[in-house]
């Protein structure tokens, strides 16, 4: 099964985007095209041997129109094939929002890993290079290692998992959430990463 949205079309959001309904959402990539269900902001976006790649995106997303529930569940497999590593994935965002310019101030919780020349694993709240960032551990992503990874909000906590560890957490007192801060991206600045295996699952 290529694609799978099983509820989709539970609820519908002010965007008109429809909700992941309880069953969830999957996506493998095996295909030749992105489809309607994907809004791409202006980056290199391309499915290639079962596999959504990109590189230079430049923080311009590719956001599912979808929307998500309040607590969540997303895995994903990412592989970097740039020695700079540099993951990044957005959560709870506008599904609409793209850099205009080299800065950039998001709108979701912004989960990177190997940021910054492959020296940071944050999570930041919207502003990557804010202060209100969390940092993980000092740990470089590995050049060709594909990861499993999984990210969670519970609550007022996000948080992050690598290969099945618990890799860092955001706690934040005022959590985003609502009609504006309800979609998911993948996102990218420089590097060559390819994402497979995308699930998404209410909790």
């Amino acid at each position: 099964l290529a694609l799978g949205a099983a509820g989709a079309l539970s609820s519908c959001t002010p965007q008109g985007d429809p909700a992941v309904g309880a069953a969830g959402f999957t996506d493998n990539f095996n295909r030749n095209e992105l489809g309607a269900l994907w809004n791409n902001t202006g980056g290199p976006y391309r499915l290639a041997d079962g596999q959504l790649r990109v590189t230079g995106a430049r923080n311009k997303p590719l956001w599912l129109r979808r929307t998500l529930p309040r607590d969540v569940r997303v895995e994903v497999d990412v592989r970097s094939d740039s020695p700079e590593g540099d993951i990044k994935l957005e959560l709870f965002g506008d599904g609409a929002s793209k850099a205009t310019e080299d800065s950039y101030t998001a709108t979701s919780y912004v989960v990177i890993l190997g940021g910054w020349n492959n020296r940071n694993n944050v999570i930041a709240r919207m502003e990557e290079h804010g202060l209100g960032r969390v940092e993980g551990p000092v740990r470089r992503v590995e050049l060709g290692r594909t990861y499993h990874l999984k990210l969670e909000r519970a609550g007022r906590t996000l948080t992050v998992f690598v290969d099945g560890e618990k890799f860092m957490k955001l706690d934040d007192h005022d959590p985003l959430k609502g009609h504006g801060h309800d979609h998911f991206a993948f996102n990218n600045w420089q590097t060559e990463l390819s994402f497979d295996n995308l699930r998404i699952t209410p909790l």
